[in-house]
């Protein structure tokens, strides 16, 4: 990919980040659930921005699920990451968050996250 075509793509990117963030607020009882996908991890975390404090970070590389990764699709891998946020989520009592999918389209990876975390009990 030549250098000029990747600045237009990260500046895409970049835009669509802004457009999806500015409609989306976390509060203390509903906070954001902040999802980032690179090549190789998923990352999730619950984020209240009212105190710019991230509540809990889960990704592929959390020591929780390191083991059970292994050997799994990316989509099976953010399956688990949804799931597990969802039960520390809980744990916190912590039902209710607003998804924020950042400038990724709700497909793939990102939904496969977001399905577990339904089904886990996080509701948005």
């Amino acid at each position: 990919m030549r250098r000029n075509e990747l600045l237009k793509k990260r500046a895409k990117y970049r835009k669509r980040v802004f457009r999806v963030r500015k409609k989306i607020f976390g509060t203390p009882d509903k906070p954001r659930l902040s999802v980032y996908r690179s090549l190789r991890h998923i990352y999730a975390q619950l984020i209240d921005d009212t105190q710019g404090r991230t509540l809990i970070t889960v990704s592929t590389l959390s020591p929780e699920i390191r083991d059970e990764i292994k050997n799994k699709k990316k989509a099976e891998q953010s399956f688990l990451v949804g799931k597990l946020i969802a039960e520390k989520a809980n744990s916190m009592n912590i039902e209710n968050v607003v998804f924020d999918r950042r400038g990724f389209r709700y497909h793939g990876r990102v939904k496969a996250l977001a399905d577990a975390a339904r089904e886990n009990g996080l509701k948005f």
